[in-house]
Parts: structure tokens; sequence; C-alpha cells
């Protein structure tokens, strides 16, 4: 029989495996990857693993024992160049053709690129791979300043490490506030309060032009005017990566449309992590969700469906984000609320929360600094339920007491 073959070696793929040895599956697996590292971590890149506090070996999901006991075929720095889905094979790069019984497309996202004059200079980096975390690491030694264009979760943290590192840092953010995508404003304005008073320049509303030098980059350009750089780097979002499952004839929408089992249009093709785009159970709405949660759920999911087995019970989407000595923890989808609640006070301490609510029920909470509150919340959202906005603010009212 030919095996089951996993295209793409992040968590999701690592999570995959380890579901179907679980759920018994007793086929042939191959695993794919383009990078020469086993399935590896990468949330902890523009965090612990840029300051140089976790070793490369930590960041692996799995060590290499695993995948031998699971008897996995695991083909690293392997690039896949087509699907031949008349012919059930995956081609790769070499020409060789790789039969498959099933096909599990875990191909993760790639940051989006600027195409802009001097975006080629050498010192402008993207963080995606260990290999960038590397390179950009390895610049830290000589650079004097940093300029950061985009003021997402990524962008932030490189900040506060590079600052911690001695380097001045700017932050250009084209939209009026800092992680809008991601959080509501009071969290926003905490944050571009706690940047500014560890000495990172911010600059919201910033149209970035280009970057200037002659063999390296010297300057980024913006609307505001000229910001030197000795190093730049773009973290302005991601784009999946969908160009096999196009190619291929697969159903496509900003990312590889999946049904409720992760199952493509295609029967004998699953897709699963930050290349995927789902109805979520939570909203109802297709959404492509860009997080290590969902891309463990989905790897759950589609081992289910593929050993025919009940599918896992979803959670509640989460989310973190670890800048200086501050813990952001979100839970739930934030979007269409129609009251934010603040439990805590954002202007004196660094310790907080903000409550999501939508016609009078919880459906998101950005907790700063807070865990039992991100953890009960948890549950809350789950439950649907309905909490007292009053008892929410009053720290008098114990966490546990905010069930009623």
């Amino acid at each position: 029989m030919p095996p089951l073959i996993i295209v793409g070696a992040g968590q999701a793929a690592a999570q995959l495996v380890a579901s179907l040895a679980q759920d018994g599956y007793s086929g042939p697996v191959t695993l794919l990857g383009d990078e020469p590292h086993l399935p590896y971590q990468r949330p902890p890149l523009s965090k612990k693993y840029l300051a140089g506090e976790l070793a490369l070996d930590r960041l692996y999901v799995k060590p290499a024992a695993f995948y031998e006991k699971a008897g996995v075929d695991l083909r690293l720095g392997t690039r896949v160049e087509r699907i031949d889905r008349p012919g059930k094979a995956v081609i790769l790069a070499d020409g060789t053709a790789l039969p498959y019984s099933t096909l599990v497309l875990a191909t993760g996202s790639r940051p989006r690129r600027l195409a802009l004059p001097g975006s080629e200079l050498d010192g402008v980096f993207y963080l995606r791979t260990v290999a960038d975390v590397d390179a950009i690491r390895g610049r830290f030694a000589d650079a004097r300043s940093l300029v950061v264009v985009g003021g997402g979760y990524i962008g932030l943290e490189l900040a506060a490490v590079a600052t911690k590192h001695g380097l001045q840092v700017t932050v250009l953010e084209q939209v009026p506030r800092l992680m809008a995508r991601g959080v509501g404003p009071v969290v926003s304005a905490f944050y571009e309060s706690l940047h500014r008073s560890e000495g990172v320049r911010l600059v919201t509303g910033a149209k970035v032009l280009g970057f200037e030098g002659k063999d390296r980059v010297t300057a980024v350009v913006a609307e505001d005017g000229v910001h030197p750089a000795d190093l730049a780097v773009v973290g302005v979002g991601a784009l999946p990566n969908v160009e096999l499952a196009a190619a291929a004839g697969l159903k496509v929408e900003n990312g590889i449309v999946v049904d409720a089992e992760c199952r493509t249009d295609d029967p004998a093709i699953y897709a699963i992590g930050d290349c995927t785009k789902q109805v979520h159970a939570l909203t109802g709405q297709p959404l492509r969700l860009e997080s290590v949660h969902n891309a463990l759920e989905q790897g759950r999911v589609a081992a289910a469906a593929i050993c025919g087995r009940p599918p896992p019970t979803l959670q509640v989407p989460w989310f973190w984000s670890d800048q200086y000595d501050v813990k952001l923890q979100m839970v739930g989808l934030s979007q269409g609320h129609d009251q934010a609640v603040v439990r805590g006070d954002p202007g004196s301490g660094r310790s907080f929360a903000v409550f999501y609510l939508r016609e009078g029920q919880l459906i998101a909470v950005d907790a700063v600094n807070r865990a039992p509150e991100f953890m009960l919340s948890k549950q809350l959202i789950a439950d649907r339920a309905r909490p007292d906005p009053a008892k929410l603010a009053d720290e008098r009212v114990a966490v546990k007491d905010l069930r009623s």
C-alpha cells in the first residue's frame, strides 16, 4: 500500500504523526520537509531563540527517535514540485514521483514581502525560520540601529529582544495602533506605553516607501522621513503556501479550503495548519488562523478522520505573546464585540485583563500577566457564558467567582 504522505514539517505535521500513532494508524507514513531541521516550534523564534536563551534542539516538537519509533520515513531538505492527482503521487524537485494513498498538506505560510525600492538590500530580513533568526541574531553584534517594519506580535517581540541587546530600535506601523489585528485599543495603548518606556521609538500611521543603501541597508524611508538602520526586519503579515494545492486544482480562497475534518475537495487529500481556511465552530465563519493551537488541533482532527475515529473535542482558540517581562494571553475571537470590560488598571501596572462581550455573551479575553483570568475564560467562552460585566470589572470579586 502506498504511504500516507505529509507535505510540510511544522508543528501541525508533527502533531498529525503523533495523533496517527495514538489513533492506531498502521500504514506507512512519509514526512517531507523542505527545511533541514526536524519539525520545530516557531513561536519561540522571535522570543527565547532570538535572545539566545533556547538551544535549537529545544525547539524540536519531537526528537528524531520519535519518528524512528513511529516508523516514519522522514525526508528533510526535500521540496515537492507538484501534485499528480490523477496518478495519486507527489513529484519532488528532482523529478522523483512518490505515490500516496492519502496526502496531507501542511505547507504553512510565509512572510508577506515588500516590493519596494531597496527591499533586496543586504541587511533587510524577514523572520520565519531558524535560518532567518540565526542570520538576524548574527547581525546584532555589529548593528547599532534596527528598524522594524510592522507593529504586530513578531515585530514587537523582536523589538523587545533587540532592545535588551543594546540596539536602538524604531518600529514603523502603518495603521494607527499596535497589534491592531489581534487586540483591542486598551491593550494596544498599553503596549505602546510599554515599548516607549523601554526605549523603543514607535511611529504609527507610518507608510514605508523603501530602503536606502548602496550594497547594504542604511535607512528605511517612510512618509514621515528617513529612519537610519544598520539592520531592518519586516513583519507585515503572512501568506498561506497554497501554490501546490492551487496548481493541483484544489479549492483555494486565501487558504486551502477544508471541511470540518480538514478534508479538501479531493477526498484523498487533507490540509492542516496555517495554510488552511475552515469554517470555525465558534463563529460559523470561514477563517484562516495562524496559531499553534489551530495547527495542533487540526493535526488531531485530521488524524481522527483518517483513522475513522470520532473527532476530538475542539477548544476555544488561544494565542500568546512574550514581550519583556509581560505575557499577553488571548483566548477567543473578539471581532464583532459590542462591549469591552477592563479588569485592573493598565495605566498603573503591568497586569490587567480585557473581557469582550457580544450581546452579553463573553467571546474573547486579552489577559496581560493575568493567567487566572485567561484560564477561566477558556471555559467561560466554551460554555457561552454571560457573566455580569460589573463583576468582571470588580477586582474585589475573586476570579473563581466570575463564573456566576
